[in-house]
């Protein structure tokens, strides 16, 4: 990222150029001194997301055909609903096996961002999907049709033991943050899937034809909301937006709270994929031994991985003698004085 600047000995920003006396230090960290990665869940959590995804295709492939056989658009929705945790579960599962392979020269951060892209695809997709969806439960609330009571049920019931499973499965790894999303999202379908049992039973028991298509309407506007949310979220990512949960301000102060960090600029934070923060940035220094400034970058990689789970950094230390009124992030150029 910076090694044009390293070998040049300046950079420039907005048409300025640093001069730089020497580079004390670029590092990228590995635990203390390389590459730092996230610590890969138990092998037995990722064969659980694995068995997620495939239970989730069939549930949704019964509830098409459950739902055109039965002529409710309520499992039609919750079928494009289940869709939904796809990507999702996915992006958690492929998180979990591609961050284990190692980069390569053509794809020099790994296949990190590959589970991004396809959430950004079924997103879109999603949405869309969902749309039709309103509309044609609009379309059969003006114009009830008779719908299978019995049939609803029973695959209905079948879609709440596949979702709770999971959510169940899921449960004791709530805390990881890779997790916590998927966890979430299918309580939220088990939920939907009692809504459906109960619409069910009330149009059997008192012949309610119009709670098929006001649950679809429900359930349609969920997936729209769902692939919003996705499609946001995932564009963010690939613009390789600032992570929700950090405020560049905060880390800038927690790096010039460590001792022998005068200043701090040209700081950049991305995400590479599921829960991979990395950061890049230049940080001024006094002049000191290199033993010191090992010392200094070992206590940066501590607070950054610690207080702001940024694992993956790439830190250029220079020698300090920037104003004091000098900005946090784009500093004046400092110039050699003519001799």
């Amino acid at each position: 990222m910076q090694e044009q600047a390293q070998k040049s000995g300046g950079h420039s920003h907005d048409g300025h150029s640093h001069g730089h006396d020497h580079a004390h230090d670029h590092g990228h960290s590995h635990g203390l001194g390389g590459h730092s990665h996230v610590s890969l869940p138990a092998e037995g959590m990722t064969l659980a997301l694995g068995a997620a995804v495939v239970a989730t295709f069939a549930l949704v492939a019964v509830e098409l055909l459950a739902g055109y056989a039965g002529h409710s658009i309520a499992l039609v929705s919750d079928a494009v609903h289940n869709l939904t945790d796809v990507p999702t579960l996915v992006l958690s599962w492929l998180a979990m096996r591609w961050a284990a392979k190692p980069p390569t020269p053509q794809k020099t951060y790994g296949y990190h961002r590959a589970g991004i892209l396809a959430a950004f695809v079924n997103a879109m997709l999603l949405t869309l999907v969902s749309l039709g969806l309103i509309y044609e439960s609009v379309l059969r609330l003006r114009t009830p049709v008779e719908v299978k009571t019995g049939l609803m049920l029973w695959v209905s019931v079948f879609a709440l033991l596949i979702n709770g499973g999971i959510t169940l499965a899921l449960s004791s790894s709530r805390r990881d943050l890779n997790l916590r999303s998927v966890w979430i999202h299918n309580l939220g379908d088990a939920l939907s899937n009692v809504a459906i049992v109960v619409g069910a039973l009330a149009i059997r028991y008192t012949g309610t034809t119009w709670a098929d298509p006001v649950i679809g309407i429900a359930i349609g506007a969920m997936v729209l909301w769902s692939g919003i949310g996705i499609l946001r979220e995932s564009t963010h990512i690939l613009l390789e937006g600032l992570p929700r949960s950090i405020a560049l301000e905060e880390v800038a102060r927690a790096l010039l709270s460590i001792e022998g960090v005068q200043e701090v600029h040209d700081i950049h934070i991305w995400t590479l994929g599921t829960d991979l923060n990395a950061l890049s940035c230049h940080i001024c220094i006094p002049d000191m031994h290199m033993e010191e400034s090992e010392r200094v970058l070992a206590k940066i990689h501590e607070v950054l991985g610690h207080d702001f789970q940024i694992t993956h950094t790439t830190i250029q230390f220079e020698r300090a003698g920037l104003p004091a009124d000098a900005g946090l992030y784009m500093p004046e150029p400092i110039r050699r004085s003519e001799a």
